[in-house]
């Protein structure tokens, strides 16, 4: 086949792709030409579309940060909130209505910087919410700070001397707050971005996952270059139920794994409260 053939057949691929979302689609997003959020939202366009979610039980609840458009970009309902406080937001729109579906977008900044202390309570209560977590490893909004997920020796208008931090790892964290899905994908691989978020969705607890989401303009270190080097998909027998096995995939670097590392069915926040309010669960 010519590049030319090839050229078209992706260029229909892509058209039909566009058409079955298109009635989620909001306003014209704002980022910078390359950025990897783009891949993140289109992924959630075509899970909400293949999962058929009525737009009037969609929420999409942000922070801070050039994550924080969201909202904006996607039809249903959006609430734009402050810095780091995504998680507690969505966790009362979820108490208030567990009917709705409720996902919960962020950066790493945001999400394991000034919000890092809602994390684990949100993973621990295994509340039904999904969370994303765009990781570009700078604080893009703000035009090139270090963030939490920075690795040691960048340098930035707040490290001019080089970043003497350890980098946070968010999905070893994500294992370690006992998040019942969790996994981490790269922004490059549309489809498998596409495939976890519909997966992430549909799963009956807290989800997590963990994009790896270049900045192209501020970010000169982590490209996606860089990232495709050392990526790999998870080993073909790993085993999902095994969180152990997982924390030690999800420490490496080299390669940097990508896939689900854990899942598991364990009754969420939802059920517990609609057992109790049955009766099925009473005090000691």
């Amino acid at each position: 086949m010519s590049f030319l053939s090839k050229r078209s057949v992706l260029e229909g691929l892509n058209s039909a792709k566009a058409s079955k979302t298109k009635e989620w689609r909001d306003n014209l997003p704002t980022w910078c030409p390359g950025c990897g959020h783009f891949t993140g939202l289109h992924g959630l366009y075509e899970a909400v579309e293949k999962l058929k979610i009525p737009q009037k039980d969609f929420v999409v609840v942000s922070g801070i940060g050039c994550s924080g458009r969201f909202p904006f970009f996607i039809k249903g309902f959006g609430l734009h909130g402050l810095h780091g406080r995504a998680l507690p937001l969505a966790t009362g729109i979820k108490i208030a209505n567990p009917a709705l579906t409720v996902v919960v977008v962020g950066g790493d900044g945001d999400g394991v910087g000034i919000g890092g202390g809602h994390f684990p309570h949100a993973a621990r209560n295994n509340f039904n919410l999904t969370y994303i977590l765009l990781d570009n490893s700078i604080y893009g909004l703000t035009k090139g700070q270090i963030s939490p997920t920075s690795p040691m020796g960048m340098k930035s208008g707040t490290s001019p001397y080089g970043n003497i931090a350890r980098p946070i790892n968010p999905t070893t964290l994500a294992l370690a707050y006992e998040a019942t899905f969790v996994a981490r994908v790269f922004s490059r691989e549309r489809d498998m971005v596409s495939d976890i978020i519909t997966k992430a969705i549909q799963h009956n607890g807290f989800s997590f996952i963990h994009v790896l989401s270049p900045c192209v303009v501020f970010n000169k270190l982590i490209t996606y270059n860089s990232w495709h080097e050392v990526v790999a998909d998870l080993p073909a027998d790993h085993d999902t139920q095994n969180r152990s096995k997982a924390m030690g995939l999800a420490a490496s670097i080299d390669p940097i794994y990508l896939g689900i590392f854990h899942q598991e069915n364990t009754p969420s926040f939802d059920d517990l409260s609609q057992q109790i309010k049955k009766g099925l669960i009473t005090p000691a």
